[in-house]
């Protein structure tokens, strides 16, 4: 039995919520702008990316016209949470839901997007949800959905308990672009400043490692097994440990080439745009070694900062110069070879300002990692805040 608090009630979603069928003629379309699901970030109600017509191929399925204000709902792997608010009009396809409340007296549309990014509302269309390999619900399914109702004037102070909450959260995640911004401006302007002296890379490189392949299977080695680590290990946010492959054989498993702190470690092959693709190691990984498409760049610590020669292959200028150099048929996988590596012109200022800058730029990461933390303790905050608001009206007895 449900006890609700004076003032509110039980409703099911479908008797105040709608689903928005309005359909574009695709030969005289009059929108620009298109969303599909991967264009929606799980857990994020903004819409950060989209498409245009005229540039993308947009298939007939694309024909569900969504306006300013107006929710949409990925019905599809509904676990992945893709709730958003629309900010622009434009169309997404018939398996996204376009969702406004019938009244906003009754239910106001500003707090629909926290409603459905509930625990309650994602374990009950999960729940509902039909298929194995790529589950989807049935607006039926999801219209059936009760939840306690607050009146009205608790909605609007919900509503801007919540939007405050998330209005925090943007300011944190412009303040992170920002400080990435600032990251790239200065791998270009004192990274790789035309002011310095430039030469080839073999000249400051002792050794170059390159690792073996072994056989292993496609999940990842617990800390007592042994592992050999994959393209992917080298990551676009650093190293990624749990990307690697547990060895069959434990005896195939070679020391020598296992995973030491502060390892400059650069792939030799993978797409285009991801071929030499560099990282630093944040910890020793005894257990883990380099594949055979990973190499470690031994440093002649003497005339290169290790921190600082990473900022520079990141940097655009020495990403230019190894795409340039990347050899392989098509549009698939790229190969550098060592030669090539060696052959890459690096900026080499005095040893003492390469550190001061490799010290700058540290500081900008850090700060990244500071407004991350925030962004995430601030969603989980807010995630906490609509699962107790909203359903705070109900308790079981």
């Amino acid at each position: 039995m449900t006890k609700l608090k004076p003032g509110w009630k039980m409703v099911k979603f479908g008797d105040v919520v709608r689903q928005c069928k309005e359909s574009v003629d695709r030969d005289n379309n009059p929108f620009e702008r298109y969303v599909e699901g991967g264009h929606m970030d799980s857990e994020d109600i903004h819409i950060n990316r989209w498409g245009e017509f005229g540039i993308d191929y947009v298939g007939p399925a694309f024909h569900r016209i969504f306006r300013k204000g107006q929710v949409l709902y990925g019905s599809r792997r509904t676990y992945l949470k893709k709730v958003a608010i629309a900010d622009f009009d434009g169309i997404t396809a018939n398996t996204t839901f376009v969702c406004e409340t019938k009244n906003p007296n009754v239910l106001m549309q500003e707090l629909l997007p926290f409603l459905m990014l509930t625990d309650s509302f994602t374990e009950h269309s999960i729940r509902e949800s039909k298929g194995s390999t790529n589950p989807y619900i049935n607006w039926p399914d999801i219209a059936k959905y009760e939840f306690p109702l607050p009146p009205l004037d608790e909605q609007k102070r919900i509503a801007e308990i919540l939007w405050a909450a998330d209005e925090a959260v943007g300011k944190n995640i412009v303040s992170r672009q920002k400080a990435t911004q600032l990251l790239d401006s200065m791998r270009i302007n004192e990274v790789c400043s035309e002011k310095y002296h430039w030469q080839k890379f073999g000249t400051i490189l002792k050794s170059i490692v390159a690792g073996k392949s072994v056989v292993g299977v496609n999940t990842p080695a617990e800390k007592h097994e042994f592992g050999v680590l994959k393209v992917s290990a080298v990551g676009p946010n650093g190293f990624e440990p749990e990307e690697n492959k547990r060895l069959i054989n434990s005896t195939d498993f070679l020391p020598q080439y296992s995973v030491n702190q502060g390892a400059l470690l650069i792939t030799r092959c993978n797409t285009n745009d991801l071929v030499g693709r560099v990282c630093l190691t944040p910890a020793d990984y005894p257990n883990l070694m380099l594949c055979d498409k990973t190499l470690q760049l031994i440093l002649d610590e003497s005339k290169a900062n290790r921190r600082f020669m990473f900022e520079a292959l990141r940097a655009r200028p020495l990403r230019n110069q190894i795409m340039g150099c990347a050899t392989g048929t098509g549009g698939a996988m790229k190969n550098i070879s060592q030669q090539d590596i060696r052959s890459l012109s690096v900026p080499l200022p005095p040893r003492d300002l390469q550190e001061t800058i490799a010290l700058r730029v540290a500081n900008v990461y850090q700060r990244i990692d500071e407004l991350t933390s925030q962004i995430n303790m601030l969603r989980v905050l807010t995630k906490q805040l609509s699962n107790e608001l909203i359903h705070g009206g109900a308790a079981h007895v």
